[in-house]
């Protein structure tokens, strides 16, 4: 009974389970917060890229000439994650319009594996 008594007022090793308890829940939300920090610059870099793209249409016509240069210029202007976005030029009503779209993989959860990622921008 005594050793028993002992066992149960022994507070060595208490840290230790705390870390084991804790940790997990630290490095799982530690690297989500990353992904989702990611995710938001992705987001905002492929916004970027279409805006400059159909400002690049309607005010630097000697660098973006046709569709297949303003592309390529929204291209370059992309620094997001390696998605490979597909940048589209038209002329609409609105006037100069760029799009882009691509697939982020993020390989972390089987139900949420593909997220779809488009952008828009039209400048008169």
């Amino acid at each position: 009974m005594a050793a028993l008594q002992k066992f149960w007022r022994d507070r060595r090793g208490t840290a230790a389970v705390e870390m084991a308890l804790v940790l997990p829940a630290f490095v799982l939300l530690t690297t989500g917060g990353l992904g989702v920090v990611m995710l938001g610059f992705s987001v905002a870099s492929l916004n970027f890229a279409v805006q400059d793209a159909a400002r690049c249409a309607a005010v630097k016509t000697t660098v973006c000439t046709n569709s297949g240069t303003t592309a390529a210029y929204a291209q370059t202007r992309y620094l997001g994650l390696p998605i490979s976005p597909v940048f589209s030029y038209s002329t609409s009503p609105c006037a100069h319009t760029v799009t882009a779209s691509g697939v982020l993989s993020l390989n972390l959860l089987p139900q949420i594996s593909n997220v779809p990622l488009t952008a828009s921008a039209c400048y008169p």
